[in-house]
């Protein structure tokens, strides 16, 4: 069964997000597998941890009401289409896995396209054609039954805590104020991480 999100709501989470795209689509579809299962996210206190920075994530932002500045979306930078969900007042949560196999013929031969952009070696008639794919995967991901395109884990770790309001302390180096937390000490002196960064060389 293909998405059973509004019309009307599809579309404000594309002006939302500024364009179409298949990255797009993926959050959608992730973020309806996940309303199906929470239920009424404006009730519950709610927390998203992606594992990606891609397009998709604006559509859990905006349909999921989980946001950076509220606490409850964080960001993993493990490169992969995962999206995991919690309900603090419940003790686990489940993770949302997208399938490659969902793209079928059409992701293969638009990563192909996507190469030749890079090296340069484009024409028209292929940017025409690589429209096309985009337009024709997107529409696919909008069709395919949610289980053809994510694989669904439990998850029995607790929730990701609150956010917490920290001290901010004075970079020795730069003067700026900094999160305590993400500050650290080298050689008696207080630094932001840039730089700590900056003089902390692995190599």
């Amino acid at each position: 069964m293909g998405c059973s999100l509004k019309k009307e709501t599809i579309d404000q989470t594309i002006a939302f997000h500024g364009h179409r795209c298949p990255g797009l689509m993926i959050g959608i579809r992730a973020s309806e597998l996940a309303l199906k299962r929470l239920g009424n996210v404006v009730e519950k206190d709610i927390v998203a941890v992606v594992e990606t920075d891609m397009c998709g994530v604006d559509a859990i932002q905006f349909l999921t009401g989980c946001t950076f500045g509220k606490g409850n979306l964080i960001h993993k930078d493990y490169g992969k289409m995962a999206f995991t969900f919690y309900d603090r007042s419940q003790s686990n949560g489940f993770r949302i896995l997208f399938r490659p196999e969902a793209s079928g013929d059409l992701g293969s031969e638009l990563r192909d396209s996507m190469k030749k952009i890079e090296e340069g070696a484009m024409g028209q008639e292929e940017a025409k054609r690589m429209e096309d794919l985009r337009e024709r995967l997107q529409a696919r991901y909008m069709n395919l039954d949610l289980k053809e395109m994510f694989v669904v884990t439990e998850v029995t770790s607790p929730a990701p805590k609150p956010a917490r309001i920290l001290q901010s302390l004075r970079c020795d180096a730069c003067g700026e104020m900094a999160m305590e937390s993400r500050t650290r000490r080298f050689r008696g002196k207080t630094l932001c991480l840039p730089c700590f960064e900056k003089v902390e060389q692995k190599v």
